[in-house]
């Protein structure tokens, strides 16, 4: 029953019931019903988790995410990691999290993974990792694209909240399920074509109001490009590298 997941669930509808988001969601047959998938999801913002794991709860399943080690530290968090199966990563020794999430998946569980890794301030895909495609190659197991668009809105990088009453839009756009065949080159490849098949399918039925923070360069929006977004994130890391020498 796993009764804090339940709990989640609940707070979770009811936190998008508090919001007024309209969340619609298309493909949700492409969630496997029964046994392990791998969900690899887009990464825009700090609760696209929340759709996510919503459109598994439409399936009646229950998806494990894998994030990083860090957030243990925060005690409530760190608290509903051990209670709700969710897999830590920390990214200088990440091959026990990739075993832990490879049993999960033999065991019939979905998993839902970032292959970007981290939050596009571009809002277009990144480049992804691997990590994804090793695990649904090394479990035997379907690979699941899954595109949360508008969530963005809400919270992202280099931005403010949005938390309050906003009704915004969000939409879940479920792609191709894709079978564990062929090299990781190969698969990777798949994978990104198919999730950017459906990005731009989220994208198509989305308001795209000119000069918006949140809508990619290419629609008319002001948010950077891949490239100055790529270079952000790089000045990002070294600005982190740099405060973690000062600490040493």
């Amino acid at each position: 029953m796993e009764p804090v997941f339940r709990t989640l669930e609940i707070a979770a509808k009811l936190a998008v019931r508090a919001t007024g988001a309209q969340i619609s969601y298309h493909g949700l047959d492409r969630i496997p019903a029964t046994g392990g998938a791998v969900l690899a999801i887009n990464h825009t913002g700090y609760v696209d988790f929340l759709p996510a794991a919503l459109a598994a709860t439409h399936r009646g399943r229950r998806m494990r995410f894998m994030i990083k080690a860090e957030m243990s530290a925060v005690k409530p968090v760190g608290w509903l990691i051990r209670h709700t199966g969710t897999i830590t990563v920390d990214r200088q020794a990440g091959a026990g999290a990739y075993a832990a999430g490879v049993d999960s998946l033999r065991r019939g569980e979905l998993v839902g993974v970032y292959p970007e890794a981290t939050i596009s301030r571009s809002f277009e895909l990144k480049e992804f990792k691997t990590g994804a495609v090793r695990m649904a190659l090394d479990a035997r197991v379907p690979i699941v694209p899954l595109i949360v668009w508008g969530a963005q809105r809400l919270w992202t990088k280099d931005h403010p909240r949005a938390m309050g009453r906003n009704k915004f839009p969000i939409a879940v756009e479920i792609g191709e399920t894709i079978e564990p065949n062929g090299t990781v080159t190969e698969l990777t490849a798949a994978l990104r074509s198919a999730m950017t098949e459906a990005l731009h399918a989220a994208q198509a039925g989305y308001p795209q109001p000119a000069g918006a923070f949140w809508l990619p360069r290419r629609l008319g929006g002001s948010a950077p490009t891949p490239a100055e977004a790529k270079s952000m994130d790089a000045a990002e890391m070294a600005e982190r590298a740099r405060r973690r020498a000062d600490r040493g």
